[in-house]
């Protein structure tokens, strides 16, 4: 059931990012994402009538405190990079998740690394390389460098490197909870922490965020399918395991990109998302 529930996040994932960047990417940073949650919220809501309910203990709250504040950031630096960026190129690089993962462990508890982890950070390192394989006209290091002058790649990185840490705090959230009220919990707080910041953002117009409510609904929908879909799958295995599948998302968002946006140079980006999907899975069940 979890490989099932981890699939299927991926998949609401990259469907909500495409969605987003499909109706939404016209307004800022900050109405691109409040819009995503404020829809998701009505469906998150719902669910309180019908899900298993559990008196959360101070662990709970503590993995809130500090969980939100991270969660706030990348999620602004998340739809900054699918504003400014093709899919095909920002997405690519939440596969660099599990290797903050790995190089936190080296660091902090002195775990070691393994064949198979080492291979797979080859893998998602040559992937990245071969998502700009074409500047490699220009020189050996060009699709290297080309990584760290694409915004949308920058921030991602950025992104993968606070999830590495979110992941942690949200599986032991569930753990002194269940999935369904760390879920619901988690992101109706979520919505209105960053709802809070309406009156203090320059540029923003409210009535923004109430247009195009069909849409809307249909993007919060899928926001919603992949909260609950990944704190199930979390809850049920070992996060690497689960996190493995979810990044699949990525390979997910660059189809999105050819078929929905008709970016360029998809094969590509497709081959180096594949190389760096392989990574992941070296990573996340052997590594």
């Amino acid at each position: 059931m979890w490989f099932l529930l981890s699939l299927l996040a991926a998949v609401s994932l990259a469907t909500s990012d495409a969605l987003t960047k499909k109706f939404f990417s016209h307004l800022s940073v900050y109405e691109m994402g409040l819009i995503r949650l404020t829809y998701a919220l009505p469906w998150l809501l719902g669910a309180l009538f019908c899900i298993p309910w559990t008196k959360p203990d101070m662990v709970f709250y503590i993995c809130l405190a500090c969980g939100l504040p991270l969660e706030a950031l990348a999620f602004y630096c998340y739809m900054k990079a699918i504003k400014v960026s093709p899919l095909s190129v920002s997405l690519p690089f939440l596969a660099f998740t599990p290797i903050f993962v790995i190089v936190a462990g080296r660091l902090l508890l002195g775990e070691t690394i393994n064949f198979a982890g080492f291979s797979g950070i080859v893998l998602i390192v040559t992937g990245s390389y071969f998502l700009n394989f074409s500047h490699i006209q220009t020189g050996i290091l060009e699709p290297f460098k080309a990584v760290f002058k694409e915004p949308g790649s920058r921030l991602m990185l950025l992104v993968s490197f606070i999830y590495s840490i979110t992941a942690t705090v949200g599986k032991l959230g569930i753990i002194h909870s269940n999935p369904y009220v760390f879920a619901v919990v988690y992101f109706v707080v979520f919505t209105f922490l960053m709802a809070s910041f309406l009156p203090i953002i320059p540029g923003v117009n409210p009535s923004n965020l109430i247009r195009m409510p069909f849409h809307g609904l249909i993007l919060g929908a899928t926001v919603s399918l992949m909260i609950f879909s990944h704190m199930l799958a979390i809850s049920q295995v070992q996060a690497a395991y689960m996190l493995s599948l979810k990044r699949t998302s990525f390979l997910f968002g660059v189809l999105y990109g050819a078929w929905w946006f008709k970016e360029e140079k998809i094969r590509e980006r497709l081959t180096g998302a594949v190389i760096m999907i392989l990574g992941v899975f070296l990573i996340g069940w052997f590594g």
